[in-house]
């Protein structure tokens, strides 16, 4: 039998453009797509859904009905950490769709998918980096289509991609995941994204337009590292504001500690946390990995933390098929 294998790097997710309903367009994703850490999955046709893990039996079933074929053997080979801000939901999601495509001799169709497996219903970014990676920026949802409460689950499309950038091949990603509690997902995370979006400041998505358009794209499109730094590092510290009561301050313990331990770091820029964390990440180039890899190594004894460091490129292309 055919067997297709998808492959599908992390991201990062930087924040939102808005989450004000006073503003016509709503959440607009803006992150990166990452070379390391990744999920692979396998798949074969079959008659019936076959596979060990719970997550990805959910997604393969959902990928089943979507695509009209009678069954799939769906094997985890890798994965990625779940609910720690590298969106291992969407990428394990539509890892499943595309293999199990490929497997029956389909395609996969992972934009137009997208909905009916969950996925792209605030952010963008995670879909956009899967079909192409890049530094990616997405339009976000129209505000009358989503109040405070979400459209029904799969009644939305996924938002358009307004800007990509391929990333410089010598930049480097240092993503630091500590051992911690996980980040908000599902029931949790729509009850906090219901409470911010009600109470945020419109007057925070304007200053982010400025920072967007005034010098986060500018650096993006020019290649210039300390400049990008700059500008997600301002933007992920004013998404912060409008999450303060959901998780506790700018950034959420032990994330802040982190942040703050990396900032004054002279290899380092754009030090930040990945949507509800506890990953934290910042930007530097080939030359000064080794020394970005110390200080976050340093930073997480002096916290008495455990974790997880990595080291990677962006993504300079979308999921892996073969």
């Amino acid at each position: 039998m055919p067997t297709a294998t998808v492959s599908s790097g992390a991201r990062l997710h930087v924040g939102f453009q808005n989450l004000s309903l006073a503003r016509q367009r709503l959440y607009g994703g803006i992150g990166v797509g990452l070379a390391e850490p990744r999920v692979t999955v396998s798949a074969e046709p079959a008659s019936e859904i076959r596979t060990a893990d719970p997550l990805v039996r959910e997604y393969a079933s959902r990928a089943v009905d979507v695509l009209d074929v009678p069954g799939v053997s769906v094997s985890l080979e890798e994965g990625l950490p779940r609910h720690v801000g590298l969106g291992s939901g969407t990428q394990l999601a539509l890892s499943v769709l595309a293999a199990t495509a490929r497997a029956h001799g389909l395609e996969p169709r992972v934009r137009e998918h997208a909905p009916a497996m969950g996925r792209g219903g605030r952010s963008g970014v995670g879909v956009a980096t899967f079909e192409d990676g890049g530094f990616v920026v997405d339009a976000g949802h129209p505000t009358n289509r989503f109040t405070t409460e979400p459209p029904a689950e799969g009644d939305w499309t996924v938002p358009p991609v307004v800007a990509r950038h391929d990333v410089p091949a010598e930049w480097r990603f240092l993503v630091v995941v500590p051992d911690a509690e996980p980040g908000r997902s599902g029931d949790d995370e729509d009850a906090s994204m219901r409470s911010v979006v009600e109470r945020a400041d419109p007057a925070v998505a304007d200053e982010i337009a400025g920072v967007v358009t005034r010098k986060l794209l500018p650096a993006a499109a020019e290649g210039r590292l300390e400049a990008f730094g700059e500008a997600i590092a301002e933007i992920g510290r004013k998404n912060g504001t409008w999450y303060t009561d959901a998780q506790g301050g700018v950034f959420r313990p032990p994330a802040g500690e982190l942040v703050e331990a990396l900032a004054d770091c002279p290899v380092l820029s754009g030090v930040g946390q990945s949507s509800w964390g506890p990953v934290v990440y910042g930007v530097t180039d080939r030359q000064h990995a080794g020394e970005a890899r110390s200080a976050a190594a340093d930073a997480l004894e002096e916290l008495g933390l455990e974790g997880r460091i990595v080291v990677t490129t962006a993504a300079d292309e979308g999921a892996r098929v073969r």
